[in-house]
């Protein structure tokens, strides 16, 4: 618990809905700092400001608005691909390249081991420092992100193996030589083709699923996500420049989009959202990756005991089947003007 208290004042980047919380987080880690140079006994006072922490954050993330959930999938210190490859992925060996252009480090994929389980990693990765993120292009994959995704898949559905795609992604990189290497095409082949791999496939949004850059590794046989993700059709701002043309309506986008696990399970879009620890992953990515470890390998357990031909079948049924649709009130028809 200490060194969750010392990591949170030692890290620079605040939520503006947490400013309570942090400063309550100051004031223990001042109090232990105390009673270590001084010897006195702030034991009680520490005792009282760590339990109205726990509640204040309880309640703050207990009541998030859809866009404070996107403002902690963004959330610098939140785990990565990397991260929960580092924590949960076993013997991983990394594959390189798509066999026609180049290698895309914003999509890390590989052959490993989850607990007992052996399976395909097709994870996106955003990069964590400034070197990094230049380098995996801001977590924005290009063409030759997803025909190396495929490669794998395809790698996966030859050795019998189970496929794990990890998405994290504001959307695919939209830039001139991108659209000039097909990254349409290559989104459009890959949902083709996952759709009907003969293995199988699940997918979990661990951060940011932005449009078809996370549909691209998202056509699976159960989707999930975690806690406090996001999954949509575009970013917050990218609506509220298209509908109102300023991005400072992102808020009021987010809460029309219906973007949060919450809302997505309500509406049968995904199967089942992974918890994460009190007041997000980035409090506690080692909790987070184990959360999310049991995940898959409870779902690829429960699907692995079924032939390929139901899985195929389910697959079907459920992507036919996926979303609902709301209708408003019927709106009252002007009356006909008389003449």
């Amino acid at each position: 618990m200490a060194k969750e208290f010392d990591n949170q004042v030692h890290n620079s980047y605040q939520l503006p809905f947490e400013r309570t919380i942090i400063r309550l987080q100051r004031q223990i880690a001042e109090l232990e700092a105390s009673q270590v140079e001084s010897g006195r006994d702030y034991a009680a006072e520490i005792r009282q400001l760590r339990t109205q922490w726990v509640s204040l954050l309880r309640k703050t993330y207990a009541d998030l608005t859809p866009w404070e959930t996107v403002l902690v999938a963004r959330h610098p210190a939140r785990p990565l691909a990397a991260d929960y490859i580092r924590q949960i992925v076993k013997n991983f060996v990394e594959l390189h390249g798509d066999r026609r252009f180049a290698d895309d480090r914003a999509m890390r994929c590989g052959l490993g081991r989850i607990g007992t389980e052996k399976i395909a990693l097709i994870a996106q990765h955003k990069g964590r420092d400034t070197k990094e993120k230049l380098a995996c292009n801001f977590g924005m994959p290009q063409p030759e992100g997803y025909r190396k995704a495929m490669r794998v898949m395809k790698l996966a559905e030859k050795f019998h193996l189970p496929v794990v795609a990890l998405i994290d992604t504001p959307g695919a990189y939209p830039g001139i030589g991108s659209e000039e290497r097909g990254v349409a095409e290559a989104i459009a082949r890959n949902l083709l083709e996952m759709s009907r791999l003969k293995t199988p496939i699940l997918c979990v949004v661990i951060g940011e699923g932005g449009s078809g850059g996370a549909l691209g590794i998202g056509v699976g046989d159960r989707v999930a996500m975690m806690e406090y993700a996001y999954y949509s059709v575009i970013t917050p701002e990218g609506c509220a420049g298209i509908l109102w043309r300023t991005g400072e309506k992102a808020p009021e986008a987010a809460a029309a989009m219906k973007l949060t696990a919450r809302s997505l399970k309500s509406l049968d879009v995904i199967d089942e959202i992974v918890p994460e620890p009190l007041g997000g992953a980035h409090r506690n990515p080692i909790e987070a990756a184990g959360n999310l470890e049991h995940h898959i390998v409870r779902s690829l357990r429960q699907l692995q005991r079924l032939p390929i031909d139901k899985v195929l079948q389910h697959r079907y049924e459920r992507w036919r089947r996926m979303g609902k649709v709301l209708q408003g009130q019927p709106q009252p028809q002007p009356e006909p003007a008389k003449q």
